[in-house]
């Protein structure tokens, strides 16, 4: 039997490995929300502890290496020194959440509960600006706040919407030179996500990170944008590409071949049963600045691509391909036209589906374990066959999912594999 980065390797060659690999945990948009990391942590008997929150915005928990074995994970990921709110990842400290679950924090974390007992979070851990995100008091994760001000046309500059794009620095440089090795020790897959190339990521529009973040900051200015302002938006893209380029070109000399996968971008194109822009608009708009970044990437180093879109988006296939992304995330099955037969078919030898194995809008929270076990050999027969397959949810697992359901996913992963 193949070790786990060896059959990741295989799965991404599109190559039949030796059993299904599985991802849970790696990525901001494959995780697990802290509160069922604690119930498995529980169930598997392992050692009692406040969970880490390693992407506070969807609350996401950290899976650590004593879980990852509970659970047959095959894929660990490393993310940037800093969270989405400007926290940097470290001095740890506990946090009581709106849902009585002890969590641990970055030390810098600064929180504040507004009249309606609703928990703010503010950039850069600085409590005295206005706050970047907003966790309603029944709520599990954070919603951004919007800080735009009003749109004075004649005053829009492009120049305000990369701030946030910099050259990366020699702290970040030294976190990764100590990051990467320690990671690709453990004899897994490795993904990263170092940053800076999600191209639109409406996640990241807000400036989350930012004090006073100045431009189109508004989710609705900007998407109307695409279409009002496209050389506005030319001109960030081109901008952040640039940067990021030259970002990824210091980095790789640190990472190397260590690194199996570069997490590139979070964009979602899709809706339910629609999309937020045509072909046309992402051929125009997007297209040329992520096949920019991935040549690059298949230029310079053994990496494969990730491209995160939820949704619709059977009709982008061929362009995620041809913009160069090897592969696609998180496989909206339950979406209008995403039959996975169809999309097996059609772009299975040359994307990977890193999802799909779970319907986590119906069957993984509402469904009995049975269905929940029927329904994931289901999608492992369909989707595994000849490789670039990776077991994932359709996107992070959320609180409340019942645990039972859990462990019967994990349960029918094994047996599929045996």
């Amino acid at each position: 039997m193949g070790s786990a980065r060896e059959n990741l390797q295989k799965t991404l060659s599109h190559e039949q490995p030796d059993r299904i690999v599985v991802d849970l945990g790696a990525t901001p948009v494959t995780g697990i929300h802290v509160l069922v990391v604690e119930q498995l942590r529980k169930h598997f008997g392992l050692e009692q502890k406040p969970v880490k929150v390693t992407e506070p915005f969807q609350m996401l928990g950290e899976v650590e290496e004593d879980l990852q074995a509970a659970m047959g994970v095959d894929v660990i990921g490393i993310n940037p020194a800093s969270d989405m709110f400007g926290n940097p990842m470290k001095d740890w400290k506990e946090w009581k959440t709106p849902w009585d679950q002890v969590v641990l924090v970055p030390g810098s974390f600064a929180l504040t509960v507004d009249s309606h007992g609703d928990t703010l979070i503010h950039p850069q851990g600085d409590a005295s600006v206005d706050p970047s995100a907003k966790m309603p008091k029944a709520a599990y994760f954070f919603d951004a706040v919007n800080r735009q001000g009003p749109l004075d046309e004649s005053k829009l500059d492009p120049e305000d919407n990369v701030e946030e794009f910099t050259p990366i620095v020699q702290e970040d440089l030294d976190y990764w030179r100590r990051v990467i090795p320690e990671a690709a020790s453990k004899g897994k897959g490795l993904v990263a996500n170092f940053g800076g190339t999600g191209i639109g990521d409406i996640a990241l529009v807000p400036g989350l990170n930012l004090k006073a973040p100045r431009g189109i900051r508004d989710v609705a200015d900007w998407y109307m944008s695409t279409l009002m302002r496209p050389d506005y938006l030319h001109y960030v893209f081109e901008k952040q590409t640039d940067v990021a380029l030259e970002n990824l070109s210091r980095i790789s000399e640190i990472a190397g071949d260590q690194v199996d996968v570069a997490y590139i971008c979070g964009t979602d194109f899709g809706t339910q049963d629609s999309s937020f822009c045509d072909l046309d608009t992402y051929e125009s708009l997007y297209a040329p600045y992520y096949r920019k970044i991935n040549d690059w990437v298949h230029e310079h180093t053994t990496w494969k691509t990730f491209k995160h879109s939820c949704g619709a988006v059977e009709p982008f296939m061929e362009h995620f391909i041809s913009s160069g992304f090897d592969i696609i995330n998180p496989v909206q099955i339950n979406a209008a036209g995403m039959d996975p037969l169809l999309l097996k078919e059609k772009y299975g030898d040359r994307l990977t589906f890193w999802g799909g194995g779970v319907d986590t809008q119906k069957v993984l929270p509402f469904g009995t374990p049975e269905e929940v076990k029927s329904h994931v050999a289901r999608q492992c027969e369909i989707l595994s066959p000849g490789g670039g397959f990776v077991f994932n949810t359709v996107h992070n697992i959320q609180a409340n999912v019942p645990l039972q359901n859990v462990l019967a996913m994990l349960a029918a992963i094994r047996q599929f594999g045996s």
